[in-house]
């Protein structure tokens, strides 16, 4: 009875190996028929290496292209980039092996259609087809792929309409330009999205709200689609003759309310005013000018583009002081210029004005002087900081001059006026060339020689300023200006640091209206590491061409993300990646931004830190191409 019971245990415990053994099989065979129906004629030429028969194993014997769990012995990674694959992608046979997380087939010339049966491969998180001939419709049962994190199907010939993919909870990228897909764009998670793209289809209707993330690149060449973020606006849609009937009653009913409410309204309005207009007019000495009012009449410039100022009569600060305050007025501080030796502030004034933008730290202009210089002046919009402190960073700024920080060269401070200003410099920002004019030039080594410089420029500033507590504060590509010999020079150095004061982190008991010099160089010592955020965020731009959102944030947790999921080749702009630039060295360069945009303070390196280590990756970059100089010489 014993042996019975022992020999009833053993043949369900042999059948489960059995069943094991034959389920393994039976998942090698789909896979060789999956690269059989992929290029069958090519599959005889292939030597014993390639793999992909019944007579070797996937996982012990290395396929080429695939890539399993070390533990479990499944595939995991099936990754046949480039090989020049032709025939169709049999989904039914490749999602036999249901534990594939990562396909990827990009740049070959695989045709047909993608089956249903993709649904299958229910562990996918990424799903890369871009560079073949695929046609047809994408499958509806794609939103069944609960994991799927990135797709790229572009540069493809897809067609028809793109099925309900906001259904999948953790989509992050979603990549189909170039095909000819049609129909309205369905809703995506836009909130979640790092990067999306469907220009150069053949969608029509309105753009879904992309929650401001995605620029009009992403939806361009689709000549019926509207909306923002393009250009062309939406028509009104129709209604019919019953809608628009009664429309037209509801609308009647509607302004007459709004008429008889706006009577009221406008009385009482009157009553008030004319009840109080004595009162008001005893007390015009302490009515405040209010900042919007500010940008307008503060200064007399008469400007020739951009926003138009009024043409009335207006009080400039300098008459407003000497009317108001009774005390002399503020003069013009140069800061051992030649271009602006004789400038006073009322030539500033008098000079014709460029409004060059607008921003939420002050207005900026473009202003000729009488001697034909071109200078900006920034207007700083009122901040908690008083003018003698404001003066002191100024010229304590000025004595720490470096070739790649742009020295200011007068700057004039009031209570109510804080103006700097700067020579012109007329080949634009480091964000232009990487976001603007797509120049073939802006190569490997340009790059390289941009961040070096920078890098260094502010280790520079942060030694000498250190002691003052004095930060650069809005560190950006926009910020970067190259002079007249495209050297990049930081702008703007130190102006808005006291912004960040005002930060409830710093100290909750300052009253910073009435800061301190000691308790200015406390709490901005804060801020040298917020810098150098900054700084990573630029370095991340050079590297991966990417433009800027939300601070930098949105673009360090992109990467973040891509590097967590060893994909890392994808961080690095394409035209890096043409060029041929060795990738050990670009990996080697992201490592360093990624350092400084590490989530605490405290684990970011020092500049100078920063600064060694791009030099050493530069100074790696010249000996290989003066190794290469010497080799091809030879």
């Amino acid at each position: 009875m014993e042996r019975a019971a022992i020999w009833a245990l053993l043949i369900p415990i042999s059948l489960l190996f059995a069943s094991a053994a034959s389920e393994a099989d039976d998942t090698k065979r789909s896979l060789v028929r999956f690269m059989e129906q992929l290029s069958p004629a090519d599959n005889a030429n292939r030597n014993e290496s390639w793999g992909w028969n019944m007579n070797s194993d996937p996982c012990t014997h290395g396929w080429v292209g695939v890539t399993c769990d070390s533990h479990t012995q499944s595939v995991l990674k099936v990754i046949l980039d480039e090989l020049n694959l032709i025939g169709t992608f049999d989904a039914g046979s490749l999602c036999s092996a249901r534990s594939i997380q990562v396909l990827s087939l990009n740049n070959n010339s695989i045709s047909g259609e993608i089956s249903e049966e993709i649904a299958n491969c229910k562990h996918l998180t990424h799903l890369y087809l871009s560079g073949n001939r695929f046609t047809g419709q994408l499958p509806k049962s794609i939103p069944h792929l609960s994991n799927l994190k990135r797709v790229d199907i572009s540069n493809n010939n897809f067609t028809g309409e793109l099925p309900s993919l906001h259904k999948i909870p953790v989509l992050l990228s979603f990549l189909a330009q170039n095909n000819h897909l049609s129909g309205k764009i369905p809703e995506f998670e836009f909130a979640k999205m790092e990067v999306f793209n469907v220009s150069d289809n053949e969608f029509s209707g309105q753009i879904p709200d992309v929650r401001g993330r995605f620029s009009a690149d992403s939806f361009s060449r689709n000549p019926s689609l509207c909306g923002q973020p393009l250009p062309n606006p939406c028509p009104p849609p129709l209604t019919s003759k019953a809608a628009s009937k009664k429309w037209s009653t509801d609308r009647f009913l509607i302004y007459t309310g709004y008429a008889f409410l706006s009577s009221v309204i406008g009385l009482f309005i009157v009553y008030k005013i004319v009840s109080k207009s004595k009162s008001k007019d005893e007390k015009t000495d302490d009515l405040e000018t209010s900042e919007d009012d500010m940008d307008d009449s503060s200064i007399k410039m008469n400007a020739t583009s951009g926003d138009d100022f009024k043409t009335g009569e207006y009080r400039s600060e300098y008459s407003m002081i000497s009317m108001d305050s009774g005390v002399a007025p503020a003069s013009l501080v140069i800061l051992n210029s030649s271009l602006v030796k004789d400038l006073k502030f009322e030539d500033l004034l008098q000079a014709p004005a460029e409004l060059l933008g607008r921003g939420r730290n002050g207005t900026l202009y473009k202003v000729m002087i009488n001697n034909g210089a071109t200078l900006v002046v920034k207007r700083i919009k009122e901040r908690a900081i008083s003018s003698e402190v404001f003066e002191r960073r100024m010229l304590k700024i000025d004595q720490a001059k470096h070739p790649n920080v742009l020295a200011a060269v007068a700057f004039y401070c009031s209570e109510q006026e804080k103006l700097l200003v700067y020579e012109h410099q007329s080949n634009g920002s480091l964000f232009k060339l990487l976001h603007g004019s797509k120049d073939d030039n802006f190569d490997w080594g340009s790059r390289l020689n941009i961040a070096s410089r920078i890098a260094e420029a502010l280790a520079f500033m942060h030694r000498e300023l250190h002691e003052d507590g004095i930060a650069h504060g809005n560190l950006k590509s926009t910020n970067i200006l190259f002079d007249q010999n495209m050297d990049p020079c930081i702008s703007e150095y130190g102006i808005m640091a006291t912004e960040n004061q005002e930060q409830p982190d710093l100290s909750r008991s300052v009253s910073f209206t009435k800061i301190t010099p000691a308790q200015e160089r406390e709490s901005d010592h804060i801020f040298f590491r917020d810098d150098i955020y900054s700084l990573g965020v630029i370095l991340l731009e050079l590297l991966t061409g990417k433009m800027v959102q939300d601070g930098g944030f949105n673009l360090a947790t992109w990467v973040h993300s891509v590097v967590r999921e060893e994909w890392t080749a994808e961080v690095f702009d394409r035209a890096l990646i043409t060029e041929g630039v060795n990738e050990e060295r670009m990996v080697n360069f992201l490592q360093v931004a990624l350092k400084c945009v590490a989530s605490s303070p405290t684990k970011r390196p020092s500049t100078k830190e920063v600064s060694a280590m791009i030099n050493v990756i530069k100074e790696e970059d010249e000996r290989s191409i003066a190794s290469e100089s010497r080799s091809f010489k030879l």
